[in-house]
């Protein structure tokens, strides 16, 4: 009987392992909160703010989760057809990790999960993911540069040399192929292999490629955009600034310094980017600025276990 227990247990461990992961990372997200700053004062905050902006900003950050994950799906199709919710959760506790722990170590649980889940091998999900953060950071400036657009004197100038910086990714595809023969040429025979996974790992067309791209620059315009929009509401001046703040954050997060859960980090790398693309950095600007970038940051960290929780509630019973 004792035997037959303790594998009943392990089936149903090994069955809802992933909706366990994600209430453990929820619930370690709650403590850290109450913890740091306590859940009622951050609700008096978010009062002050206005409660209709906190709530269509949220919003909007989860359904960034969407699209991030549907860029997942279309781009591993044979691997996920038909488990979007269970991909969704995947990525949910993948984002939350990548979260809380320090020098991008929860980068390393996608290709695990992804393996373990959908079984892509990790040389594949890996390229996949490297390939993912470039467009990142890529999307990322041309978000944030709509800010230095707003501000630059030659509007159609400004437009112009974005534009070209926005496609310019669509060039390095074509790239591609001469880049992979001329590694391969210097491979040794054993790590074939490896390269034919690695390759596996990008985008096998044109059009697979642009999809990805398309649906990366959306998701980052979207996040960006939110942001900026948050500390403008708060009072953050002038728009510009806003975008550089933005910015800042969420480079922070990639910076081998990053903090758990960005707590001290992403609200200086707010300031900082604010700062940097014209924000006072005197008297109560400055101060008014510094509290718009915590409460930001709080922003982030709360849609981020709204996605999770929403992950959770979507995700089918297996």
């Amino acid at each position: 009987m004792n035997a037959e227990g303790d594998a009943s247990r392990g089936a149903w461990l090994v069955r809802n392992r992933m909706t366990l992961v994600s209430l453990l990372a929820v619930a370690v997200y709650a403590i850290f909160v109450q913890w740091i700053w306590g859940w009622p004062t951050l609700f008096r905050q978010w009062l002050e703010i206005g409660i209709v902006p906190v709530l269509s900003a949220l919003a909007l950050l989860v359904a960034t989760y969407f699209i991030r994950c549907y860029r997942i799906y279309d781009y591993f199709p044979k691997e996920t057809r038909g488990r979007f919710l269970q991909l969704l959760r995947v990525t949910q506790v993948h984002n939350l990790l990548n979260i809380m722990l320090p020098f991008r170590a929860g980068e390393t649980s996608f290709p695990l999960l992804m393996r373990s889940e959908f079984a892509v091998p990790l040389a594949r999900s890996t390229s996949a993911l490297l390939l993912m953060r470039m467009l990142d950071l890529h999307a990322l400036f041309a978000a944030a540069g709509v800010g230095l657009v707003l501000e630059h004197d030659d509007l159609r100038l400004g437009w112009l040399l974005w534009g070209m910086f926005l496609v310019s990714p669509l060039l390095l595809f074509f790239l591609k192929g001469s880049a992979l023969g001329f590694v391969e040429r210097r491979l040794p025979e054993k790590l074939g292999k490896l390269l034919e996974d690695i390759e596996a790992g990008l985008p096998a067309n044109a059009v697979v490629f642009v999809r990805a791209w398309l649906m990366t620059v959306l998701n980052w315009s979207t996040k960006v955009a939110v942001l900026a929009w948050v500390l403008f509401t708060m009072g953050v001046a002038p728009l510009g600034a806003c975008f550089g703040g933005a910015l800042g954050g969420e480079l922070s997060s990639v910076l081998p310094v990053h903090a758990p859960a960005g707590v001290g980090t992403y609200p200086a790398g707010i300031t900082a980017g604010a700062i940097s693309f014209g924000a006072s950095a005197k008297g109560g600007a400055f101060d008014l600025l510094a509290s718009a970038s915590v409460n930001a940051h709080l922003l982030i960290i709360v849609s981020a276990v709204a996605g999770t929780l929403l992950s959770i509630a979507l995700s089918p019973r297996r």
